[in-house]
């Protein structure tokens, strides 16, 4: 049984079930390289501060050095007994340098520590993960720019709506990615915070320079209240909730990559390097990358809700619960980047079906919302112009006939206002190239966008 760093106090051996429920160093290992940064960091200070001799520091930012270097090459002997990956790196740089090494932890706790270590990987991985979400933004734009042209219908309801460019609906996935990348940034700057030297949570006596060890680690500020410092788990939280923002994001282009994909609408091929087969139905292509990321989203959203639910009744300051904070927010970092990552891929390889968009757009009359624009232009008060045309369509379908089928003697049935140029107002290209209106569907409004979205990724990837 290894002797415990808060182990005085105590006349027996901690139980190994409670060794074994209490570790976490089977999964806070992941922190070992900003664990070790920190240290260094906070050594400096020390040094520089004449808290500890210059040969002492030396001895343990040698010893840091090196023991990093063990844990790169899978050299390094993890232990449950040492409860975490604080005090498994504390205790073989004791071994290697002494009572230099047991130095290490003065001014500091592992309240402090824990959340610099915490922070320092957030801070790494939000900005990876704002890298990924350019890239996968980058990607709807050039399907945008590639496709330009294409034209499909627009759902509410789920049912068919307006003639729109295949470009436009895409782009609306790249203003989602951009609000998130957004949401990234701001979440980043409550997250670039330092809290060492906030010790247990009431600060300490020693002499620190807190400021040193901030601009050290690069952090942009230093926390102002040691009690809030070691209990904020509010940057997580903040996190993953942008997280799971952007997971519904993907969820839902996921789910409209499925129904694309089925026959029943057909607008789209998926590469078969992202698609698989049925053990059974040899004809099957199935879009199991969306339909996992659909799933996946909903382990993200459970990860907020266990971090919620977590900090929601304790007390001010540090509890042991806060130890539970750990697996939920590495997991939503590795579902999350692997989701962008899969996305960003398979979307190089999505191929659109033209002509099975044209098909959709028959059958749903898309254009009768540009015939009552036309009446209302024509002076006719649109709510009775809306409810001529759902005469006309009404006719219409009775007949089996599209709008466009119709004969002008037939459109004036119903309005005398309405003459050969209706024609021209009731194509699919016509009513696209109607909506010309800021963020609207035309082919001008579109390649602005992509212009203007182009000119943003270049500056912000």
């Amino acid at each position: 049984m290894a002797k415990k760093a808060w182990g005085g106090r105590f006349a027996s051996q901690t139980h190994n079930i409670a060794e074994k429920f209490s570790e976490s160093v089977s999964f806070d290992r992941r922190l070992y390289k900003e664990d070790i940064r920190g240290s260094i960091a906070h050594v400096k200070m020390l040094r520089e501060t004449r808290i500890i001799s210059r040969k002492d520091a030396s001895r343990i930012t040698k010893g840091l050095r090196e023991i990093e270097k063990e844990i790169d090459r899978g050299e390094f002997e993890f232990s449950e007994s040492y409860e975490d990956i604080h005090l498994n790196i504390e205790k073989r740089l004791i071994e290697k340098t002494g009572s230099s090494g047991a130095m290490v932890h003065t001014a500091r706790s592992r309240n402090d520590q824990v959340l610099t270590d915490t922070r320092l990987y957030l801070r790494g991985e939000t900005e990876e993960i704002i890298s990924l979400v350019c890239a996968l933004a980058e990607q709807f734009v050039e399907l945008s720019a590639k496709n330009l042209g294409m034209i499909l219908p627009l759902y509410t309801h789920m049912q068919r709506a307006q003639p729109v460019l295949l470009s436009h609906h895409l782009l609306a996935y790249y203003e989602m990615l951009k609000r998130d990348r957004e949401r990234f940034i701001n979440c980043l700057s409550r997250v670039d915070v330092s809290p060492l030297g906030t010790c247990a949570g009431a600060g300490t006596s020693f002499p620190i320079d807190r400021d040193m060890t901030a601009e050290d680690l690069g952090f942009k500020s230093v926390s102002r209240n040691s009690i809030d410092a070691v209990s904020d788990r509010d940057f997580c939280a903040e996190f993953v909730f942008c997280c799971s923002i952007l997971m519904m994001h993907l969820s839902r282009l996921s789910e409209e990559l499925v129904l694309w994909s089925a026959k029943e609408f057909d607008f789209i091929d998926l590469g078969d390097g992202f698609t698989t087969g049925s053990s059974i139905m040899p004809q099957k292509k199935n879009p199991d990358m969306s339909e996992l990321t659909r799933g996946k989203t909903a382990r993200v959203y459970g990860n907020l809700s266990a971090l919620l639910t977590l900090m929601k009744g304790l007390p001010l300051s540090y509890n042991r619960d806060m130890q539970e904070d750990k697996e939920p927010l590495f997991d939503t970092v590795d579902t999350v980047k692997l989701c962008l990552r899969v996305n960003i891929e398979m979307l190089k390889t999505l191929e659109f079906k033209e002509e099975n968009m044209k098909k959709a757009l028959r059958g749903g009359f898309v254009t009768a919302t540009d015939v009552a624009d036309y009446l209302a232009r024509k002076g006719v008060p649109f709510r009775s112009a809306h409810e001529t045309v759902g005469k006309i369509v009404s006719y219409a379908e009775r007949g089996g006939k599209e709008l466009s089928d119709l004969k002008l003697s037939e459109f004036r049935r119903f309005s005398k206002k309405i003459d050969e140029d209706i024609f021209e107002v009731i194509t699919f290209s016509g009513s696209v190239e109607s909506r010309n209106s800021p963020g609207g569907t035309s082919t001008s409004n579109v390649r602005k966008e992509i212009a203007n979205a182009r000119r943003f990724l270049k500056r912000c990837m």
